[in-house]
């Protein structure tokens, strides 16, 4: 149990840094970048972005993260208490719902809208002004749960250690 324990944090503690470092870039300067674009240039090269992460290692990243993070969060329930375990549960837990359900919630339809907008409409020129402040003010939300996450996780493996 405590390898699995141990497997399960390291792997979400790396998987959230990553996140977090994937939508820090992202809330920080690319979508700045797109948006200083001519037209809807920025539109389109985000739609593009969209379509490729869906076929990049970052979903299969996405989903067995929020698993292990589910994981970390049931496993303390289920067979009793272990060591850091509140702080696990914390970290976990702040990933789920912070980045699991937030994307889901809130970031993903935002990029379904995007992706069905024509760009050279006005109602795209204008779907991409309130997707820009949507998407990255919850992209933000995202970025800062998975860094809190990575610092609990991180925080439990120390106390484990």
């Amino acid at each position: 149990m405590e390898l699995l324990v141990d497997s399960l944090l390291w792997f979400a503690m790396l998987a959230s840094g990553i996140m977090a470092g994937v939508y820090f870039a992202f809330s920080a300067f690319v979508m700045r970048s797109l948006g200083v674009l001519e037209g809807t240039t920025g539109m389109v090269a985000m739609q593009s972005i969209n379509r490729v992460i869906l076929k990049s290692p970052f979903l299969p990243l996405f989903f067995a993260s929020t698993i292990a993070c589910i994981a970390l969060i049931i496993l303390p329930l289920v067979s009793g208490p272990v060591v850091g375990g509140v702080y696990a549960m914390a970290g976990a837990a702040t990933y789920v719902v912070g980045m699991t359900l937030v994307t889901m919630a809130f970031n993903v339809p935002l990029n379904n809208r995007l992706e069905a907008a024509d760009a050279a409409s006005a109602e795209g020129a204008a779907l991409w002004e309130h997707y820009l402040q949507r998407w990255t003010l919850w992209n933000s939300v995202r970025t800062i749960a998975c860094v809190v996450a990575c610092a609990l996780l991180v925080w439990t493996i120390a106390l484990r250690v």
